[in-house]
């Protein structure tokens, strides 16, 4: 051993104790919750492969029948100079013939984006600009509002109402048989979600790549066992639709969407719900056998999927643990509805046990390498130590499998097997966005004034069969 090692009071081996001492305790608390969190996971996995109905394949939509519900497509904006133009100019031709009509909802001082909306409504009558009388940006759900007053004034003017809301995106590559399948799906429910389907940008896109791979998960497995479960289905604001008198119910004659929500979608979705009123998660196949879905690009760099990530965290785990609470009763739905809320919740102590984990393992390789390198024994380790390290690993590696599976059946083996890595970023990005919801969730505690804090968006020349991804 080195003479400057004996030194200080045995410094380096003091160290190499600490190290190790604070890296067990690290690695059984992330052992307790990986194992708490990966059994619960398991237990949708087993309702899921062991219910052949929740993995039936997706029933057939024929486009071309007379749509029987006049339908309203609303697509709040807030500087989508970039993409708006391209987004209305797909469903124009996906949507050509079809009685519907676009509500777009344009700041007054967002000069370049209404530019954009007024040059593609030239081409459509189809498509309604609504300008926003505050400046912007205020919130998603603030502009949803405004155009649902422009709506009904237009009901008002014409004489007739629409019987259907759907939700959309600036960004979005809506689907052509979109509106078929709502026209179906409305006659039973009064809340319909169409499934979300992230586009890859390329081989290595890491950062757009771990979205594809949590919504392969989310909206193949996980929200079908929780539609089967009797829970409420959450909103996800994209290729969701709402019958009128449902949205009029929540409305109560005003605004529908609450204007102080950073996720007005997602608990537009559990109100519905919560009320007693159908909702599905419609899995269906449009002519060409492809899976009918919303498309669109996810931000590919770190600092926008924070940002974007962020915003979900604050407004499903913090505010709207506040806002929404839990429910109440003790019978099946009560319990599996808390269940659910108790998974859309847990994002913030995930990245406390992931900090937990990532730290406690380089500390141990740390206080084995200097213990080693001293020539010292090292401490024992609890006798529970072992068993649960061997427990949580194995729930660990049946997640990677079951992302590995979900994501090869949407995108195929390649990218199944780019998901197990994909799952180091997702982690990542969760951590840091959890970081920043809690500045946002504190700052709106202190009075903050909540604002839509918008994430860049991309496209690309799509052409009209966008993708058609074979799920």
């Amino acid at each position: 051993m080195p003479n400057w090692a004996l030194g200080g009071d045995g410094i380096l081996a003091g160290l190499a104790v600490a190290m190790r001492a604070t890296s067990v305790e690290l690695l059984l608390f992330a052992a307790v919750f990986i194992l708490l969190f990966g059994l619960g996971d398991m237990l949708i996995d087993a309702l899921w492969l062991g219910n052949r109905t929740m993995r039936a394949p997706a029933r057939k939509v024929v486009r071309g029948r007379p749509l029987a519900h006049r339908m309203a497509i609303l697509i709040p904006t807030w500087r989508e100079a970039e993409v708006i133009g391209g987004t209305l100019a797909h469903a124009s031709a996906a949507w050509r013939g079809e009685p519907y009509r676009i509500y777009v909802g344009v700041y007054a001082n967002d000069g370049a984006t209404l530019l954009r909306v007024a040059a593609q409504a030239a081409l459509d009558a189809n498509i309604r600009i609504v300008i926003h009388a505050r400046h912007g940006p205020t919130t998603k759900a603030d502009c949803l509002n405004a155009i649902w007053r422009a709506l009904r004034a237009d009901e008002t003017i014409e004489g007739d109402r629409y019987d259907a809301i759907i939700l959309h995106d600036a960004e979005d590559f809506v689907d052509p048989a979109e509106l078929a399948a709502f026209d179906r799906a409305l006659y039973d429910h009064a809340f319909v979600q169409l499934p979300v389907i992230p586009l890859i940008p390329g081989r290595g896109a890491w950062i757009a790549g771990h979205y594809c791979d949590e919504f392969a998960e989310a909206h193949q497995k996980d929200i079908i066992v929780r539609h089967r479960i009797g829970a409420p289905i959450p909103a996800a604001g994209v290729g969701c639709a709402f019958r009128r008198d449902a949205i009029a119910m929540m409305a109560g004659g005003g605004d529908p969407f609450c204007a102080d929500s950073l996720v007005e979608d997602y608990e537009m979705g559990l109100a519905i719900g919560q009320a007693g009123l159908p909702s599905t998660f419609f899995r269906a196949r449009g002519p060409d056998g492809a899976l009918i879905a919303v498309r669109s690009h996810f931000p590919a760099d770190l600092e926008s999927s924070v940002r974007q990530k962020a915003r979900w965290i604050a407004g499903i785990a913090l505010s709207g643990w506040d806002r929404i609470g839990w429910a109440g009763g003790w019978n099946r739905r009560h319990i599996a509805s808390n269940w659910m809320l108790w998974r859309d919740r847990r994002t913030v102590l995930s990245a406390i046990v992931t900090i937990a984990a990532y730290l406690g393992a380089v500390l141990l390789v740390s206080s084995q390498a200097t213990t080693a390198f001293l020539g010292i024994e090292q401490a024992p380790v609890p006798a529970l130590m072992g068993p649960l390290l061997a427990a949580s690993s194995v729930v660990l590696v049946w997640r990677l499998a079951m992302r590995f599976v979900c994501t090869a059946r949407l995108y195929g083996r390649a990218e199944g097997l780019r998901a197990v890595p994909r799952a180091f970023v997702s982690n990542v990005v969760s951590v840091v966005a959890v970081h920043r919801a809690l500045v946002l969730y504190i700052k709106a505690l202190c009075g903050a004034q909540l604002r839509w804090d918008k994430t860049p968006h991309v496209t690309s020349a799509v052409p009209l069969r966008i993708e058609r991804i074979r799920s």
